[in-house]
């Protein structure tokens, strides 16, 4: 159409506003979809069940590896996933099209490039037709393999030990568990481990050698242990091996082995080698046996191993039960006999063999505490001397006997005593300052009491007595080295130890006046006594012959039933003198009481 000769133009005026906000609203909603995704790291998935078309997000595309517009069908997306867990995957899509709802499922799958391992938990939502047959399914998938990572972390915190990375005893005692529900099948057994003397180790090489010590170690017993066992870490220088399968001969075989393996290779430690020994208690597992039962057998077979000697293994059986009641009912009673007052002191003269005049007094302690059976200090002191309590008793006898220095009868007749000091009291490093605070306080001369060690304690506490020595030496006290010979001692520790008096073992003097090769031994070492300014003091002396043939040999003094039995020391100082007190806490495994 032409109009004037120029052509004419129709136009349509039409409102798209709706359209474009319909449009805009699209576009709008996609890009917050897409941007929430990207933001929880979380994709998203729609499958169509009738036509089997899987449509991915972009977002979920590029979690995947791929590129946003990527083509994914489900037979590609099948052979990125971990093998293990594909079945698992369509178990759980075949049993949600059937009951229909929701479901969830964790798997791993690898990324495009073909080497990323990643993990996805998914969640998804079944959406059935008219029909009620399944149409659609929507789901989504997370990436949590951080997550993961960090539970594993955390769990592996919880069941392994951080230094040696051997199970800790939360995870040891778990399966210790497992392996008493199953009893009724199969056997098994519990071995304790502990390094002898590790405190040794950490004081004289530093915490991290010790720790050195305790990672090699583990390698070294994981080498030697047979498949299926379970070793673990306790806690400290303790492990734990728990043995499926085993009886008892088997346990103390394995234990027996992992001591020599220990003791044959030396620990590498700064181009030298060092020796570690085991100490271990084996314990089978019996029907009826709970996690507690079993591991208290376990360690009375090792507190048996380590009062052997160390070094060794040792099977759990029934008397160390019995013994280790025992144990616990004498400690009772010595605990209880010093609360109630009923710990007593017996004093038995020290004789000069010259003139017969008494020059001191052993101070032997006795429990005297009404109970039954009665209990002689042989029964008595060794289990004590084991147990923290010695050291209580340690301070009672010096409590006691300095009270009993400062009674007037004591103090007019120039009274001297002696008495004996623990092993444990000897390692203690402020027990020589506080017996010497305590004689100052009482206002005692120092050189009226006197400290015996035994020659064992002595050879293997050599520091401890040398600062013990100089305290008491300087002081004042006087310093014994008791029960000379009777262990596996040197004349060689006479020149390196200070003391002031020398007290020969009685098996040395029980035959003295027969000949043989005691009096040679006797003159041997009150030659090296003198020599170096020390007096000597015979002991066990139960025969009026003895007396002469010691004086012939040059011994000082005696001490025995024939030169003056133990005499109550209430009864020596008087009625106005009571030991019950004494003072809670204080004493020292005394000497050897006579029968």
């Amino acid at each position: 159409m032409e109009h004037e000769g120029q052509p004419l133009r129709l136009y349509e005026l039409r409102d798209v506003s709706a359209e474009r906000q319909e449009r805009d609203r699209g576009r709008n909603y996609r890009w917050r979809l897409a941007h929430l995704e990207q933001l929880a790291k979380v994709g998203t998935w729609e499958w169509n069940v009738l036509t089997g078309e899987v449509v991915w997000s972009d977002v979920l595309l590029q979690m995947f590896g791929l590129p946003a517009d990527a083509h994914l069908d489900y037979d590609s997306y099948r052979q990125m996933l971990y093998p293990d867990d594909v079945a698992m995957i369509e178990r759980t899509l075949e049993q949600a099209l059937r009951d229909g709802g929701s479901f969830s499922y964790t798997h791993r799958m690898y990324l495009a490039d073909g080497a990323t391992l990643r993990v996805f938990e998914c969640y998804g939502e079944v959406f059935p037709d008219a029909a009620g047959a399944p149409a659609r399914v929507l789901g989504t998938a997370h990436d949590i393999t951080e997550m993961r990572r960090v539970q594993d972390e955390l769990t592996k915190l919880a069941e392994r030990d951080p230094l040696t990375d051997l199970p800790n005893r939360r995870a040891l005692l778990a399966r210790l568990d497992d392996l008493i529900a199953e009893l009724r099948e199969r056997s098994a057994a519990l071995l304790l481990i502990d390094i002898d003397n590790f405190k040794d180790i950490n004081d004289v090489h530093g915490h991290a050698v010790g720790d050195d010590v305790l990672r090699v170690l583990a390698r070294r017993l994981l080498h030697e242990l047979p498949d299926g066992t379970v070793l673990g870490r306790l806690g400290g220088d303790e492990f734990a091996v728990v043995l499926p399968g085993a009886y008892a001969e088997d346990a103390l075989a394995v234990a027996e082995r992992l001591c020599d393996a220990s003791v044959s290779t030396p620990v590498p430690l700064a181009g030298t080698g060092l020796r570690v020994t085991l100490s271990i208690g084996a314990a089978s597992l019996e029907p009826g046996d709970t996690r507690d039962t079993v591991l208290a057998h376990a360690d009375l077979a090792l507190y048996e191993a380590k009062n052997a000697g160390r070094n060794r293994a040792r099977l759990y059986l029934p008397e160390q039960y019995r013994h280790a009641v025992q144990r616990v009912n004498v400690v009772t009673r010595v605990r209880k006999a010093l609360d109630e007052n009923r710990m007593r002191l017996d004093a038995q003269p020290i004789i000069d063999l010259s003139t017969g005049e008494v020059v001191s007094r052993e101070l032997l302690v006795r429990l005297r505490d009404g109970g039954e059976p009665s209990l002689s200090p042989a029964e008595f002191l060794p289990t004590v001397e084991r147990d923290d309590l010695i050291g209580e008793l340690d301070r009672w006898v010096v409590s006691t006997a300095t009270q009993a220095l400062a009674h007037p009868k004591a103090m007019t007749a120039g009274m001297r005593f002696d008495i004996n000091i623990s092993a444990r009291s000897l390692e203690s490093p402020g027990f020589g300052d506080w017996v010497v605070r305590t004689l100052r306080a009482a206002g005692i001369d120092a050189s009226r009491l006197g400290l015996e060690i035994t020659e064992t304690a002595a050879i293997t506490n050599v520091a401890a007595v040398r600062h013990l020595a100089s305290t008491l030496r300087d002081a004042g006290c006087r310093l014994s080295l008791d029960d000379f010979g009777a262990g596996f001692g040197s004349f060689a520790y006479l020149k390196h130890l200070p003391f002031s008096t020398v007290k020969i073992a009685g098996d040395f003097v029980r035959q003295a006046d027969h000949g043989g090769a005691d009096p040679v031994l006797i003159d041997a070492v009150v030659r090296a006594a003198h020599g170096l300014g020390m007096r000597t003091v015979a002991e066990s002396v139960e025969r009026a012959a003895l007396v002469p043939a010691l004086r012939l040999l040059g011994v000082d003094a005696g001490q025995g039933y024939h030169l003056g039995r133990p005499t109550p020391l209430d009864e020596l100082l008087g009625r106005t003198f009571d030991s019950r007190q004494g003072g809670g806490a204080a004493g020292t495994v005394v000497g050897h009481p006579e029968p």
